[in-house]
Protein backbone atom coordinates (compact mmCIF):
# COMPACT_ATOMS: atom_id res chain seq x y z
CA UNK A 1 0.00 0.00 0.00
CA UNK A 2 1.00 3.07 -0.72
CA UNK A 3 -0.09 6.64 0.53
CA UNK A 4 -0.10 9.86 -1.01
CA UNK A 5 -0.83 13.70 -0.13
CA UNK A 6 -3.31 15.72 -1.92
CA UNK A 7 -4.92 18.87 -1.62
CA UNK A 8 -8.45 17.58 -1.23
CA UNK A 9 -10.79 19.66 0.82
CA UNK A 10 -9.13 22.93 0.71
CA UNK A 11 -5.64 24.82 -1.10
CA UNK A 12 -4.05 24.13 2.37
CA UNK A 13 -4.86 20.83 4.05
CA UNK A 14 -3.13 18.07 2.96
CA UNK A 15 -5.43 14.86 3.22
CA UNK A 16 -4.06 10.78 2.61
CA UNK A 17 -4.74 8.88 -0.45
CA UNK A 18 -4.19 5.44 0.19
CA UNK A 19 -3.60 3.71 -2.87
CA UNK A 20 -3.90 -0.53 -2.30
CA UNK A 21 -2.80 -3.09 -5.15
CA UNK A 22 -3.47 -6.59 -5.56
CA UNK A 23 -0.97 -7.45 -8.06
CA UNK A 24 -2.84 -11.54 -8.16
CA UNK A 25 -6.11 -10.36 -8.78
CA UNK A 26 -5.52 -7.64 -11.24
CA UNK A 27 -7.35 -4.50 -9.64
CA UNK A 28 -5.87 -0.96 -7.34
CA UNK A 29 -8.46 0.67 -4.92
CA UNK A 30 -7.69 4.66 -4.14
CA UNK A 31 -9.20 5.33 -1.01
CA UNK A 32 -9.78 9.07 0.80
CA UNK A 33 -10.77 8.41 3.85
CA UNK A 34 -11.19 12.49 5.21
CA UNK A 35 -14.16 12.50 2.37
CA UNK A 36 -15.86 8.68 2.83
CA UNK A 37 -14.24 7.85 -0.65
CA UNK A 38 -13.00 4.78 -2.58
CA UNK A 39 -12.88 3.54 -6.13
CA UNK A 40 -11.50 -0.09 -7.17
CA UNK A 41 -9.45 0.08 -10.52
CA UNK A 42 -8.89 -2.70 -12.87
CA UNK A 43 -5.65 -3.14 -14.70
CA UNK A 44 -7.62 -3.74 -17.84
CA UNK A 45 -9.64 -0.51 -17.62
CA UNK A 46 -8.76 2.01 -20.36
CA UNK A 47 -7.81 5.82 -19.45
CA UNK A 48 -10.14 7.51 -21.01
CA UNK A 49 -12.83 5.70 -19.32
CA UNK A 50 -10.98 5.63 -15.98
CA UNK A 51 -10.80 9.00 -16.17
CA UNK A 52 -14.42 9.59 -16.92
CA UNK A 53 -15.74 6.96 -13.75
CA UNK A 54 -13.26 9.04 -11.59
CA UNK A 55 -14.39 12.03 -12.40
CA UNK A 56 -18.42 11.39 -11.55
CA UNK A 57 -17.04 9.60 -8.95
CA UNK A 58 -15.65 12.42 -6.94
CA UNK A 59 -17.78 15.00 -8.24
CA UNK A 60 -20.60 13.26 -5.77
CA UNK A 61 -17.96 13.70 -2.30
CA UNK A 62 -16.01 17.29 -3.67
CA UNK A 63 -16.68 20.28 -5.75
CA UNK A 64 -16.50 20.16 -9.69
CA UNK A 65 -12.68 21.79 -9.89
CA UNK A 66 -11.55 19.35 -6.87
CA UNK A 67 -12.46 16.65 -8.97
CA UNK A 68 -11.03 17.90 -11.95
CA UNK A 69 -7.49 18.59 -10.40
CA UNK A 70 -7.70 15.08 -8.11
CA UNK A 71 -8.80 12.64 -11.34
CA UNK A 72 -5.11 14.15 -13.23
CA UNK A 73 -3.52 13.16 -9.65
CA UNK A 74 -4.65 10.10 -8.85
CA UNK A 75 -4.33 8.68 -12.74
CA UNK A 76 -0.94 9.74 -12.04
CA UNK A 77 -0.49 7.78 -9.01
CA UNK A 78 -2.47 4.67 -10.28
CA UNK A 79 0.15 4.36 -13.15
CA UNK A 80 2.68 4.37 -11.58
CA UNK A 81 1.72 1.04 -9.76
Amino acid sequence: MKIRKANVLDGRTTTNVYIYENKKEEYIVVAIPDIEWSFLVRYEEETELLQKKLFLSLEKAVSKEQAEQLVGKLLYWVHEM
